[in-house]
Order: structure tokens, then sequence, then C-alpha cells
């Protein structure tokens, strides 16, 4: 079984020599054929870890920005609801307000009324026969001034 090995190797070996021989190389200066990378100058590693740097930062900034940006958005909306809360607060205070002072005023004129002793009973009260007046009270319409015209508007 070996043998079968060594002779299928040698064999290989024979054919690709033989393709060798039937198609030289066309290029006289290259030695070796197939693709190999060509060396990477300093100056361009230099500047592809300054890009790879640089685009880490730029990822980190937009991610900072979108949750910046979500804790905005969020505050405002908290705001938003406050302010709303606030408007309807303030028009419940208007409202209490104007019926407040409307209750003070009354108080105010019942302790005036009370203070100056104006809404007593009357002590004694006198009835006087109708009387029967001569003349009928006629009412005439009221004149209206005069209207005045102007010229213009």
């Amino acid at each position: 079984m070996n043998t079968l090995r060594q002779q299928e190797f040698t064999r290989h070996q024979e054919e690709r020599y033989s393709n060798y021989v039937n198609n030289p190389i066309k290029n006289e200066n290259q030695v070796i054929e197939g693709y190999f990378q060509k060396e990477i100058s300093q100056k361009a590693m230099a500047i592809r870890k300054v890009n790879k740097t640089l685009c880490g930062l730029l990822g980190i900034a937009v991610l900072v920005a979108f949750v910046s940006y979500y804790f905005a958005m969020s505050n405002e909306l908290t705001l938003n609801k406050l302010s709303r809360q606030i408007t309807t607060l303030n028009d419940e205070n208007a409202e209490l307000q104007n019926n407040l002072d409307r209750l003070k005023s009354f108080n105010n004129v019942d302790n005036k009324m009370m203070q100056y002793n104006m809404l007593t009973k009357a002590a004694k009260v006198i009835e006087v026969q109708a009387v029967n007046s001569a003349v009928p009270v006629v009412s005439q319409p009221t004149k209206t001034a005069s209207f005045n015209w102007a010229v213009g508007y």
C-alpha cells in the first residue's frame, strides 16, 4: 500500500514537472507564482490604526448622542405632563379665588351692615289708608335727541 502511494506521488510530481516544461513562465522576473500580500508600509499601518481609533470614537459619540437624546425626550415628556397639570391647577385656583372673593365681599357687606345696624326690624308698623289720586298719571314717550348726520365715514 505504501508503494502505491509513493507511485502516485511520483506520478503527480512528474505531471507537475512536465506541465512546467510545457508551459514555461512568461515573466522572467517572477520567481514564485501565486497570490501574496504586499508588504504594508509603516505609514499605511499608522493611518489604518488612526482610522480604526477614530471610527471607535465616532461610534461611542453616536451611542452617547442616542442615550442623551432618549433622556432629553423623556424629560421633555415629563415637563409637558407637569405643565398640563400646572395649567389645570391654575385654572382651578382662579375659579376658587373668584368664589373666595365673592364670599369675602358678601361677608364684608354683611359685617358693615351689622356694624352700622342698618338692617334692624322696625319697632312699630304704621298702617296708612289708600289715597285715590284725582289726576291719572299718563306716561308720555320720551323724545330722543336728534341725530346729527356727519359727512364722511
